[in-house]
């Protein structure tokens, strides 16, 4: 029996050690907190997983070429103390974000705030539970 002790204690011990291999990446390593945009789009998909919940939604630019964009929000679980719901954005859902843009160029953003356009009521603004926390204030 304290062999299984002493295997599961060093499983545990390994696992731990090698944890960070997998860390987490931090909002400045990605993403810059000069740079805010507003975007203003339709939801073409939503992906509802772990470590971060992404949307995507297609944004009609002044000349009129549409840039599927994707925008960070925060976990699932940090999503849903704030009001979300898996439900709350559907394929087809017009909405703004407020957020902050990738270092690299690339069409995404971390979210600081999602507004839902109103469909016979006022629109919703949640908080995305993003990573940026007070990147605006830096």
């Amino acid at each position: 029996m304290k062999k299984f002790i002493a295997a599961g204690a060093l499983l545990a011990g390994i696992l731990m050690v090698t944890r960070p291999a997998v860390a987490h990446h931090s909002f400045a390593a990605e993403f810059d907190s000069k740079k805010p945009i507003k975007l203003d789009g339709v939801v073409t998909k939503v992906e509802w997983t772990n470590p971060h919940v992404w949307i995507y939604l297609n944004v009609k630019d002044e000349a009129g070429k549409v840039t599927n964009w994707g925008a960070e929000l925060g976990p699932p679980h940090g999503l849903q103390r704030r009001g979300w719901k898996r439900e709350t954005l559907t394929i087809g859902t017009p909405i703004s974000v407020d957020g902050f843009l990738a270092k690299n160029g690339a069409s995404r953003v971390n979210a600081r705030n999602v507004t839902v356009a109103g469909t016979g009521k006022s629109p919703q603004t949640l908080d995305a539970a993003s990573s940026s926390g007070g990147a605006d204030k830096e």
